[in-house]
C-alpha cells in the first residue's frame, strides 16, 4: 500500500512495499557483486601469473560477461554477443519456471523444496512421450503438445503428494518434498534403465544418455531466436516461460482463486471460518508448483539439442534447487522471477567466460551467486532498515 505525504496528499512511491522489495533485492545483488570483485582482486594478487590487467578483465567479465566477444590484440573485447545472450535466455528458461514453482508455494504458505523431483518427473514424462510418438506419423507439433502436457501433468501429480500429506496429516512439506525428490531420482533412473528404446545407443561412448528429441523432430519452434541470436541455443521456450509467468501473476493477483490461495498461506484458521477449503487449496498449490517446475524441464528438453543423463539416483538436478534463490531474489513476485532467473543465468554465462578468457575459474561466479542468495534471505532486514525501524532490546521491531 502506498503512503500519502501529510502535506501534499500525494502517494510516496518509494515507500511502496513493492519498491522496497526491489530495492532490497538490488542491495543483495550489489553486495554480492562487490564481494565477487574483492575475491577476483585477492585471487589475482595471490597468483603471480595474473597481472593487474588480468584482474581488471576478470572484474569486467563478472559484470559484463554476457557481452564479452572474445579476445582481440591480447585484450578482452565487449559488444553484442548473440551466442552468449541467446544461451542466457535458454539457461534462464528452466530457472524462471523453477522460480515460479517455489514462489507460488511461498505465496500460499508452503515451502516447495521438492522442485527438483518434480523437474525430474516432468523430464521423464516429456522425453518418454516425445520419443514414443516422435516417429509414429503424428504431426510434430501435436507430439510436442502431448509431450509438454505429459511432463506438466506428471509434475503436478508428484507435487500433490507433499500437498496431500500436509493437508490431511499435517506433515511438514519440507520432509515429504525431500523424500519425494529422491524417490523421483531413483524412479527416473529405473524407468530409463529398463527401456532400451529411449537410450542413445547410436553415438559411440554415450552411456546413460537418452536420445535427443531433435532425432525425432519434436523440438520447440525457434520463433525467430535463431535469427536474432544466431549460433545460440535460444528458442521459443523463453517466450512460453514469460507468458506463463504473466498468467501466474494475473491468477495470483487478480482472481478469486489466487486470493484464496494466498489467504490460506496468510492465516489458515481465518480462511476456515471464511468458508474457504484450506485442505483443497494446499493440495492445489503444490500441484501448481509441481506443474510449473515440470514445465521448466519440459521446455529445456524440448529444445531438442540436449541429451538427458538418466542416472539421477546419485544426484538431483540443480535447476530444481536454483528456483529457491530465484524466488527469494524476486521476493516471490512472478514478474520479478523473470528478471531474477535471467540474472542468475547471466552469472552462469559470466562464469564460463571467466574460465575461457582469463586465468580465473568459473567457481567465482558460483561464489557470487551464493553470496547473493544468502543476502536475499535478509530482504526483510533490508526493508526494515528502509522503514527506519530499530530493534529494541527485549522488545519487538
Amino acid at each position: 500500500m502506498l503512503r500519502l505525504d501529510s502535506e501534499t496528499g500525494k502517494a510516496k512511491w518509494y515507500k511502496n512495499e513493492g519498491t522496497k522489495s526491489i530495492a532490497s533485492a538490488l542491495v543483495s545483488i550489489l553486495i554480492g557483486m562487490c564481494v565477487g570483485m574483492i575475491i577476483i582482486i585477492l585471487v589475482g594478487l595471490a597468483k603471480p601469473e595474473i597481472s593487474t590487467k588480468g584482474i581488471m578483465e576478470g572484474i569486467k567479465i563478472v559484470f559484463l560477461g554476457v557481452f564479452s566477444t572474445g579476445r582481440a590484440a591480447g585484450a578482452v573485447t565487449f559488444g553484442f554477443n548473440p551466442v552468449n545472450i541467446g544461451n542466457m535466455l535458454f539457461r534462464g528458461t528452466p530457472l524462471i519456471m523453477a522460480g515460479l514453482s517455489v514462489a507460488v508455494a511461498f505465496k500460499t504458505g508452503l515451502f516447495n523444496i521438492g522442485a527438483a523431483g518434480q523437474y525430474l518427473m516432468g523430464t521423464m514424462g516429456t522425453i518418454s512421450v516425445a520419443l514414443t510418438l516422435g516417429n509414429s506419423g503424428i504431426p510434430s507439433f501435436i507430439v510436442w503438445i502431448l509431450a509438454f502436457t505429459a511432463g506438466v501433468v506428471l509434475g503436478a501429480l508428484w507435487g500433490c503428494i507433499p500437498g496431500a500429506f500436509k493437508a490431511f496429516l499435517n506433515i511438514n512439506e519440507v520432509i515429504t518434498c525431500i523424500m519425494t525428490n529422491w524417490i523421483a531420482a531413483n524412479l527416473v533412473t529405473w524407468f530409463f534403465d529398463i527401456n532400451d528404446q529411449f537410450k542413445n545407443g547410436a553415438d559411440g561412448g554415450k552411456v546413460g544418455y537418452t536420445i535427443p528429441l531433435s532425432n525425432v523432430d519434436v523440438v520447440t519452434p525457434r520463433m525467430g531466436m535463431d535469427v536474432i541470436f544466431k549460433g545460440s541455443q535460444a528458442n521459443g521456450g523463453i517466450i512460453i516461460a514469460i507468458i506463463i509467468a504473466i498468467v501466474v501473476y494475473i491468477v495470483m493477483s487478480k482472481t478469486t482463486f489466487g486470493y484464496e490461495l494466498k489467504a490460506c498461506g496468510s492465516n489458515m484458521h481465518a480462511t476456515k471460518y471464511a468458508g474457504i477449503n484450506s485442505k483443497r487449496n494446499q493440495i492445489l498449490s503444490m500441484a501448481i508448483a509441481g506443474g510449473l517446475a515440470a514445465a521448466g524441464a519440459s521446455l529445456y528438453w524440448l529444445s531438442g539439442n540436449t541429451e538427458f543423463f538418466w542416472s539421477t539416483y546419485q544426484t538431483l538436478p540443480a535447476d530444481g534447487f536454483n528456483g529457491i534463490p530465484v524466488a527469494l531474489l524476486a521476493a516471490n513476485h512472478p514478474i520479478g522471477v523473470i528478471l531474477s532467473g535471467l540474472f542468475m543465468a547471466m552469472l552462469n554465462i559470466a562464469g564460463l567466460q571467466l574460465k575461457t578468457l582469463t586465468a580465473y575459474n568459473e567457481y567465482i561466479a558460483d561464489i557470487i551467486i551464493a553470496v547473493i542468495v544468502y543476502l536475499s534471505a535478509f530482504s526483510m532486514f533490508f526493508k526494515e532498515i528502509m522503514n527506519g525501524r530499530k530493534h529494541k532490546k527485549g522488545g519487538k521491531i
